[in-house]
C-alpha cells in the first residue's frame, strides 16, 4: 500500500505490444501443492488416520480417514472432502468481496487471499494477469471462489451489475480515514499491489478510497497488512462474533 502514489505513477501494468491491454500470462497451475501449510517447520499439524469406527456421510473422504488429514483447515473440517468444505462455507460467506490488482505477479496477493479466506469473503477477484503468486495463500484458495477480470473496467461493470460499490484502500490525497468510515455491508474492497498501490484507473472507478492511519516514519505499510486491516474493519462492523465461553 503506497501512501505517496501520484497521478502520474502507479499504473504499473505490462501491456501487450501495440494494444495497450494488460499482458496476460498463460494459466499455469503448480505441479503439486502442499497439503500441509507449514511443511518443514516444527511438528506435523492435523490428525493421523481415524482410529475408527469411521464416521458416515458423503462429506467424509475415505483417503483422509485412512491416511490422516494434514491440511490447513480448522478441526471441524478434518476428514471432510474439499467439496463438502466449500459447500458448508457457501452457506455463511460474508457480504464483502475482495479484489486485488495483479500487474506484476505481486507475492502479497497470496497473503491477501489467505486473509480473505480467514474472514470468509464472498469472492476473490484477481484484476490484471490471470496467473498470480499462490505461495502465500497456503492452499486456502482451494476453498474460495476466485474470479478473474482482465482489467478494472470489467471488474467495475461486474460490480455495477451486482449493485456493489467498489471501495479502494490506499493512502492517497483525498482518501477518507477508514477508522472514521462505515463501510457498506455489500461492497468490493479493492487493493493495489505492493509499491505502486492502486492504479489511476482503479481510483477513477472506485466509489470511495479509504486510507489507514499511520503514525511512524514509513511512507506505507505492507499491502497484505493493509488488506487485513480493511477486511477486519468490515468484520468488526458486520460479522456475528461468537461470545466468549463462560468462565
Amino acid at each position: 500500500m503506497n501512501s505517496e502514489t501520484s497521478a502520474g505513477t502507479g499504473t504499473g501494468a505490462a501491456t501487450e505490444a501495440g494494444t495497450g491491454a494488460p499482458a496476460q500470462d498463460p494459466v499455469r497451475e503448480p505441479a503439486s501443492e502442499p497439503s500441509q501449510y507449514d511443511d518443514g517447520f516444527g511438528g506435523e499439524i492435523g490428525v493421523g488416520p481415524h482410529p475408527g469406527p469411521w464416521p458416515e456421510g458423503e462429506r467424509y473422504d475415505p483417503e483422509l480417514l485412512a491416511a490422516g488429514d494434514r491440511r490447513n483447515v480448522v478441526d471441524g473440517y478434518r476428514y471432510w472432502t474439499r467439496e463438502a468444505i466449500v459447500a458448508d462455507l457457501d452457506t455463511r460467506r460474508h457480504d464483502f468481496h475482495v479484489a486485488v490488482e495483479n500487474w506484476g505477479h505481486d507475492f502479497n496477493i497470496g497473503s491477501v487471499v489467505r486473509t480473505a479466506n480467514a474472514f470468509l469473503a464472498k469472492e476473490i477477484h484477481i484484476v490484471g494477469r490471470r496467473r498470480w503468486n499462490r505461495r502465500g495463500a497456503m492452499v486456502t484458495d482451494r476453498y474460495q471462489h476466485v474470479r478473474h477480470h482482465p482489467d478494472t473496467a470489467e471488474l467495475t461493470a461486474w460490480a455495477a451489475a451486482e449493485g456493489l460499490p467498489i471501495i479502494g484502500i490506499d493512502n492517497l490525497p483525498g482518501a477518507v480515514p477508514l477508522e472514521r468510515t462505515e463501510l457498506p455491508r455489500r461492497c468490493v474492497l479493492l487493493f493495489g499491489q505492493e509499491g505502486p498501490g492502486l492504479t489511476e484507473e482503479a481510483r477513477e472507478h472506485a466509489a470511495m478510497v479509504c486510507s489507514i492511519a499511520q503514525f511512524g516514519s514509513t511512507r506505507s505499510i505492507n499491502a497484505g497488512a493493509a488488506a487485513a486491516i480493511a477486511m477486519h474493519a468490515w468484520i468488526q462492523r458486520y460479522a456475528d462474533i461468537p461470545a466468549p465461553p463462560a468462565a
